[in-house]
């Protein structure tokens, strides 16, 4: 079989610059997309908006002209809101939308047809914890995330027979950019995020990578199709209290 080609979105910085690494590591072709420059990269690299439907086009005839094929998808690219859900304007709620959900349409919809045509292959979906559990002042966010989480699921029964598996990683709090700029308007600390998780610490880039690469590859995990992964440190498994989950550390 020829080298298996991987479109990753977001792929710039964070988790996706890390998931983008990982599948490369393991074999794949990998083309990066991003709105922001990609600097530094082996490979093909296209700028472009996830939410724009002539830019996802171009990316997916742009990977067909340079390889031929589209194995792996991965619908990384998203952005943050942290509000009151009645101090939400109108233009915030679509943007997130736009880029979180409409975003992972388009190119799943655009890969997912030159998939069926071959016969195979394989959308990962980075969803969250978030689409998962409510969080307060994220409801833009939360919206999007839950309704990845249900695209992923309708896509897998559509397509698995077809031989296109679709599932979703749901990360908890990771340690990138976007933390980062979250933390910096005071709405959390680190010390909320590792006093509630399990396993006392945040996610790193790493942790969803390896994630990602399990549900790409046929091989790992030829038979799933259609889940919602936490990749949480227990996050979403945990009903404790405060002192009772500090408790057991």
């Amino acid at each position: 079989m020829d080298q298996p080609v991987a479109i990753v979105t977001g792929a710039a910085q964070g988790m996706g610059r890390r998931i983008a690494e990982v599948l490369h590591d393991a074999g794949f072709a990998v083309v990066r997309f991003d709105v922001q420059a990609i600097d530094g990269t082996d490979g093909l690299a296209v700028a472009g908006d996830v939410s724009s439907p002539d830019d996802v086009a171009a990316l997916v005839e742009r990977t067909l002209e340079c390889h031929g094929r589209v194995d792996v998808v991965v619908n990384n690219a998203g952005i943050s809101s942290i509000a009151p859900a009645e101090e939400t304007e109108t233009e915030q709620w679509q943007r997130v939308l736009d880029v979180n959900l409409t975003g992972p349409f388009l190119l799943s919809r655009a890969a997912g047809r030159v998939m069926l045509d071959q016969g195979g292959g394989s959308i990962v979906n980075i969803a969250s914890i978030a689409g998962l559990r409510g969080v307060a002042d994220r409801v833009a966010y939360n919206a999007s995330k839950h309704g990845l989480i249900g695209m992923t699921r309708t896509l897998a029964v559509e397509w698995g027979g077809r031989g296109v598996r679709v599932n979703a990683v749901c990360p908890g709090w990771v340690k990138t950019e976007m933390d980062e700029a979250d933390q910096a308007g005071g709405s959390y600390t680190d010390l909320d995020i590792t006093e509630h998780v399990p396993a006392g610490r945040f996610a790193g880039p790493d942790d969803i990578a390896q994630a990602v690469l399990f549900l790409a590859d046929p091989a790992r995990s030829g038979f799933v199709n259609g889940v919602a992964l936490p990749v949480d440190g227990g996050w979403t498994a945990d009903g404790s209290w405060q002192s009772l989950r500090l408790r057991k550390r």
